[in-house]
């Protein structure tokens, strides 16, 4: 499904942050590296999402009401086998429908687990001046904590991306540090002027976060998306 159509089933319903379903099935078609990621409406679909993702897996809750899935217990992470899944999906459902008694529930999140690397963030906002700027840096909580990212205007050339990478403070623990391999630059790199692409081909977009995106020695994807529309 394309942004346009998505973004108007968006606003037909009141919102204008899309699911994490919505962003990950958008940004995958763009060529930008994410996690597949199904959406699960039951426990049936859970079970068979996760087969076909394979073992381990992740399952979020899917709701326009609840930004912050971990502060209601709605991530569940390391999920082995059909009947983790099955406790989990039910689990989840109950945690947040007792966090937020009226929120609406659009389903359960099932994505394959990646395994962990150096996190990092790609994201975009849009300036009132110089319209959407591109953004790198440290990711997970890192990135609130130190704020080591830099910034681009859109659109970002290959020399921006590879600048982006060198500017921040935090570069020597890409390069690898006490022992720790390299991430691979190159894919760095690419996910940058992938994102940029993307947001440079729809400026509906007003706000996006890869937030984490796993580097390693080779390649690199993003386990979490959200995009926000005009």
């Amino acid at each position: 499904m394309s942004l346009e159509a998505i973004a108007n089933q968006a606003r037909n319903e009141g919102r204008s942050l899309l699911s994490e379903v919505e962003a990950k099935s958008l940004l995958h078609d763009a060529g930008v590296p994410v996690a597949q990621t199904r959406l699960a409406t039951s426990e049936a679909e859970a079970r068979a999402h996760a087969q076909e993702l394979g073992f381990p897996v992740v399952l979020k809750i899917v709701s326009p009401d609840i930004s912050h899935k971990s502060d209601v217990g709605g991530v569940k992470l390391g999920l082995e086998d059909e009947t983790a899944v099955e406790d989990a999906y039910q689990e989840i459902l109950a945690n947040a429908l007792a966090a937020v008694p009226d929120a609406k529930i659009t389903g359960i999140a099932v994505q394959h687990m990646a395994p962990q690397g150096t996190e990092v963030i790609v994201g975009m906002t849009t300036d009132p001046q110089f319209g959407p700027v591109l953004m790198f840096g440290l990711g997970g909580i890192l990135v609130e904590v130190l704020k080591d990212v830099t910034f681009r205007v859109v659109p970002v050339e290959p020399r921006d991306a590879k600048q982006m990478i060198d500017e921040i403070k935090g570069k020597v623990i890409l390069d690898g540090v006490r022992g720790q391999p390299a991430v691979d630059r190159a894919a760095l790199e690419n996910a940058i002027l992938k994102v940029s692409e993307f947001v440079e081909a729809n400026p509906e977009v007003r706000e996006l976060d890869l937030n984490p995106m796993m580097a390693y020695p080779e390649g690199a994807i993003a386990v979490d998306a959200r995009i926000v529309i005009d």
